[in-house]
């Protein structure tokens, strides 16, 4: 007798692994403690399965940082402006809208021993912010009274501080969108009225809903 059932093609260990992965965004999104075992669920793979791609639920989170801040880095790294406030302003806006799915999962990097698995990767991206600071300070559009490498890591914190609060007490996306950038120009020295002017009068801050 022919066997007719139809049988669903085992993936390969790399549609397995990228599965993985894909399941840690969604899992650890909605909780960042969530066990291996979860994660396997939502890949639907077993626990003892995933150990063939990776040793650990630490190598897993390592790997999926990686993946991410690299994907978010080059984002960002594309964000170019000739105005340095515009370009700072931007820069925040367009991290809003790549981590504003997986914002969980970004604070609970930051926050964690696992933040710097993603400082190589954002390493281009802090020499641009400096190198648009360095052209603020001289035209005289951002503060000059700290070093600017210290504002650059304030204004990193700053933007980081709209995701935590974001997880925390659930922003709509306009919201955050403009929230990020309005604590990203006080962060580098425009008073609050100041910069909700500014950003009303540039046009290319303005949320765009994604299509």
């Amino acid at each position: 007798m022919t066997d007719t059932t139809t049988r669903t093609p085992r993936r390969d260990a790399t549609q397995n692994r990228a599965a993985l992965i894909d399941a840690a965004k969604v899992v650890l999104n909605q909780n960042p403690d969530a066990p291996l075992e979860t994660i396997a669920a939502e890949a639907g793979l077993s626990r003892r399965s995933v150990y063939g791609h990776f040793a650990s639920r630490d190598d897993l989170l390592r790997e999926l940082v990686s993946v991410g801040s690299r994907r978010v880095a080059a984002a960002l790294e594309a964000v170019t402006h000739p105005d340095p406030l515009v370009r700072l302003a931007l820069i925040a806006s367009r991290l809003w809208h790549e981590v504003e799915d997986v914002r969980v999962m970004t604070v609970f990097t930051v926050r964690s021993g696992l933040k710097h698995h993603i400082d190589e990767a954002l390493e281009p991206l802090r020499r641009g912010v400096l190198d648009a600071i360095h052209t603020g300070r001289d035209d005289g559009t951002i503060r000059d009274d700290i070093s600017a490498e210290r504002l650059a890591r304030l204004m990193e914190d700053a933007m980081f501080s709209v995701l935590e609060e974001s997880t925390e007490h659930p922003l709509p996306e306009a919201d955050g969108h403009r929230l990020v950038i309005l604590s990203t120009l006080g962060s580098i020295g425009l008073g609050w009225k100041d910069a909700n002017r500014f950003v009303d009068s540039h046009p290319e801050l303005a949320w765009k809903a994604a299509s």
